[in-house]
Order: structure tokens, then C-alpha cells, then sequence
């Protein structure tokens, strides 16, 4: 596709396939291949624009494999066990979602459970979906594009990480009220945050773009 841009009376075609814009501050640059290890920026705010690494695919299916089992022990095993008088309260990440599931609270119970659970989820299905047949050779499974597309538009939307914050910051509060034990779910869910963190900085979204592309083609 191309486009007729006028300067000072100067009309010059430029091929926007050839181009690229930065996800920050949307300058445009012309796509050149990088080498396996070296870093792309923009030129105006230095952004990182494409970041190959080798094996990168691999690693990423791999660790979202691992991110996706860690959210199914997240959910289904003891989260916190609370203390206080003689009295026991074990409690899990249903049991939270579940809390503000009667009257008028009901849309919070299914907000919770949507951004720390089921988005969270999808997303890392997806991307599974979208890598895992390229990871062997093969060339992207069916409707691939719009899967990574939609893992893209959840990524804001997915805050397992800003639920294990807020827990944090409840747990400083009622420590001197009540004696606090961890169980295994919060700390699934602490390798998760770790795990999607290494997932997203190995992740190049542009070399993905231009691999699903050029495979698809072929």
C-alpha cells in the first residue's frame, strides 16, 4: 500500500508496509531486519522497537505453559489461613470471588474473578495458541492473528499481579490483629507475576507480528 504525502508543494509515495510506528510516541521508522540479539529503539524517545533473542519463542511457550498451570494451583489450593481467638479461617481464591456473589455485590464477584482469573487465562491460552505451532516449524495455527491480537487488548486487563499487591498491603494491615499464613496458592500466584513479567520482557511484539505474516504467506 502506499501513500501520497505533500511538502512544500512535493508529493512523495512511501510504502507503509515498509514502515513501522513506535507504540509510545507513534514515530514512524523504516522496517530493516535486526540481527538475533541486537535492540531496535526510536529514534525520538528511544523506545525498544524490536529485541530478537534467540530461542525466544521456545522460552515464551514455556514459561506461559508454566504461567497458566500456576494459575490453576492459584485458584483451587488454600490461599490464606487466618487466626485470631481460637478460631481458624482458611480461605482460597473462590472463596474471595465467591464473597460478593449474593445481592447487589454480585458484578464485583464477577469482576474479580474476570481480571485476576479468567483474562488472565485467556491470555496466556492465547498465546500459546499463536506460538506454540510456530515453536516446532510449523506454520501458525488458524485464526492466529486475531488470537494475538486479543492476547494483546487483555494485556492492560489482566491484574493478577495488582491482586497480589492489594493482598500484600492487606496482610501488613490485620498482622497485628490476627496471625497470617501463607498457603501455597499466594505463592503460585507471586511465581506467576514473576513468570508473566519474564514472558512479557522476552516477548518481541513486533517480531511476532512480522513471523505470523510472513509464515501465513507462505
Amino acid at each position: 500500500m502506499q501513500v501520497a504525502l505533500a511538502d512544500d508543494g512535493q508529493t512523495e509515495h512511501l510504502d507503509l508496509e515498509g514502515l513501522i510506528a513506535c507504540p509510545v510516541c507513534d514515530a514512524l521508522h523504516n522496517l530493516h531486519p535486526v540481527p538475533v540479539g541486537e535492540i531496535a529503539r526510536c529514534h525520538r524517545c528511544h523506545s525498544t522497537l524490536m529485541a530478537p533473542r534467540a530461542s525466544a519463542m521456545t522460552q515464551i511457550v514455556m514459561l506461559a505453559a508454566s504461567a497458566l498451570i500456576l494459575m490453576v494451583a492459584a485458584v483451587f489450593f488454600p490461599f490464606l489461613d487466618l487466626s485470631a481467638a481460637g478460631f481458624s479461617q482458611e480461605s482460597s481464591v473462590i472463596d474471595a470471588i465467591t464473597a460478593f456473589s449474593d445481592g447487589l455485590l454480585f458484578p464485583l464477584s464477577f469482576a474479580v474473578a474476570a481480571l485476576i482469573v479468567v483474562l488472565p487465562a485467556i491470555r496466556l491460552a492465547a498465546i500459546l495458541y499463536v506460538l506454540g505451532p510456530m515453536m516446532i516449524g510449523e506454520r501458525p495455527a488458524r485464526h492466529a492473528i486475531p488470537a494475538f491480537r486479543l492476547a494483546e487488548a487483555l494485556k492492560p486487563w489482566s491484574m493478577a499481579e495488582i491482586f497480589v499487591v492489594g493482598v500484600a498491603v492487606a496482610l501488613v494491615k490485620i498482622g497485628g490483629m490476627a496471625q497470617v499464613h501463607v498457603g501455597p496458592a499466594f505463592w503460585a500466584f507471586v511465581a506467576l507475576v514473576v513468570i508473566t513479567a519474564l514472558k512479557d520482557t522476552f516477548m518481541c511484539r513486533l517480531t511476532v507480528w512480522k513471523t505470523l505474516e510472513e509464515r501465513s504467506q507462505s
